[in-house]
C-alpha cells in the first residue's frame, strides 16, 4: 500500500528555523510539532500543513513523500 512520510525535519533545516520558532509561528505545541516532523503522527490537519507551508515558505509536496515500498 506504501506510507506517506513527512520531511519537515529537511525543510526546517533548509530555512533555518527551530522546532519552538516554527510551533510558534503555526500555532502548534512543539511537542506536537516534534510529533509531526518524527513521523509518529497519524494524521495532520490541513490547517496547521497550511501553516507549516506558509511559515516555511513551501508547498506541501515539498515535505510530504509518497514511499510506495513501505508496507
Amino acid at each position: 500500500m506504501g506510507k506517506i512520510n513527512l520531511e519537515l525535519d529537511v525543510m526546517m533545516a533548509r530555512r533555518h528555523i527551530s522546532l519552538q520558532d516554527l510551533a510558534d509561528q503555526v500555532g502548534i505545541t512543539n511537542v506536537n510539532l516534534s510529533k509531526i516532523k518524527n513521523n509518529k503522527a497519524n494524521a495532520i490537519r490541513f490547517s496547521t500543513l497550511a501553516g507549516i507551508c506558509k511559515a516555511l515558505e513551501c508547498e506541501p509536496g515539498d515535505i510530504l513523500k509518497y514511499d510506495p515500498s513501505d508496507d
